[in-house]
């Protein structure tokens, strides 16, 4: 393989929004790591209240870093509504805190947000879709780029060309499509073969989202797809490696070492310490086995970790337990091997 002409950006590749998973404290993780363009927040939801600053803060604290994570990677923050005017509104107050951009989600299935109208809801009105984002990007200065996230349909995707028309006549620079219909919800397959049809459908950028685990995931996402921007969502929190391997395939070389697991533990240090500074204390040790939990797809000593750490739930106790894995302390606890012979750990919600 030819390595592509520095004259030539690289493909690009974003960090997906993830509810009660993909959050401020593993963005910071992932983009330390590397690889990644942009992250986008996990979806603020906009009802008939102007919020104030204090909640678009809580949601995305790199505001308070210009609007980038510590590693320096730039995240657009996401809103989730269905009213023109509130979403208007709180995106021109949101603007003036200094994100990247402002993204519309339109693909959320939660029923509790579809009950109300938001998120995937509007994929049966393309009309809507237009009208909230040209609310939006009338409401916000020129130079905040405002962009979308959509699945390929509600029931089905009869709508997914008028839908994504939509987005772009209401005035989104980029549509990112989530492979799948609510109705999919996250189970596999992701049809990237449709999402090519949009792509001759409007002029803007298409990212193509949903169920890329692996280099040959993404690869064989872009030769459907027929384009290569990618968001990347679980694949990424279970192999935080991931968009770093991507880059090195696109660069050729495909058998560049992997991200190993001695590698990520100083990362995993770094997540609990904020975990613990950011966190209310009855959220912690849960957010650490759920990201340990999505880890025993890669890595065979996260098995061995979170078996460990499953039934503890005192941070000095855990933390302890960390600095003795950075330290070179073994990992692996009576059980582990049978419980690693049993197959990845279930996946939790995409993006």
């Amino acid at each position: 393989m030819t390595p592509p002409s520095p004259s030539i950006p690289a493909p690009l590749l974003l960090l997906a929004p993830m509810e009660g998973l993909l959050d401020f404290v593993l963005r910071d993780v992932l983009t330390r790591v590397g690889g990644v363009d942009r992250c986008v927040s996990e979806f603020i939801r906009i009802t008939d209240t102007l919020l104030p600053d204090k909640v678009f803060l809580r949601y995305i604290p790199e505001l308070r870093n210009g609007g980038r994570t510590l590693a320096g990677v730039p995240v657009r923050a996401q809103l989730l509504g269905s009213d023109p005017v509130s979403m208007a509104e709180n995106a021109a107050r949101l603007a003036a805190l200094g994100p990247e951009g402002i993204d519309l989600n339109f693909g959320c299935p939660a029923k509790v947000v579809n009950r109300h109208g938001g998120g995937a809801a509007l994929l049966r009105e393309p009309e809507r879709i237009a009208e909230v984002v040209a609310a939006v990007r009338r409401a916000v200065p020129p130079r905040v780029p405002v962009s979308a996230k959509m699945r390929l349909g509600y029931a089905d995707t009869s709508l997914a060309r008028e839908c994504a028309q939509a987005a772009e006549a209401g005035g989104a620079c980029e549509l990112v499509v989530h492979a799948r219909t609510k109705a999919d919800g996250y189970r596999p397959p992701a049809y990237w073969e449709l999402i090519a049809p949009l792509r001759s459908a409007v002029r803007i950028p298409i990212v193509a989202n949903g169920e890329i685990w692996t280099v040959a995931d993404a690869q064989r996402c872009r030769a459907q797809s027929g384009g290569d921007a990618l968001m990347l969502g679980r694949g990424i929190v279970a192999d935080p490696g991931l968009a770093l391997a991507i880059r090195a395939a696109d660069a050729g070389r495909p058998q560049a070492p992997a991200l190993a697991w001695e590698a990520l533990l100083p990362q995993l240090a770094v997540f609990w310490r904020t975990v613990c500074d950011d966190l209310e204390p009855r959220q912690r040790a849960g957010r650490l086995k759920q990201w340990l939990n999505l880890l025993r797809r890669r890595f065979p000593e996260a098995e061995a970790a979170y078996q460990h750490v499953r039934t503890m739930t005192d941070q000095r106790a855990i933390t302890a337990w960390i600095a003795a894995q950075q330290a070179g302390a073994p990992a692996a606890v009576p059980g582990a091997a049978a419980a690693t012979a049993g197959g990845p750990a279930p996946a939790g919600p995409a993006a």
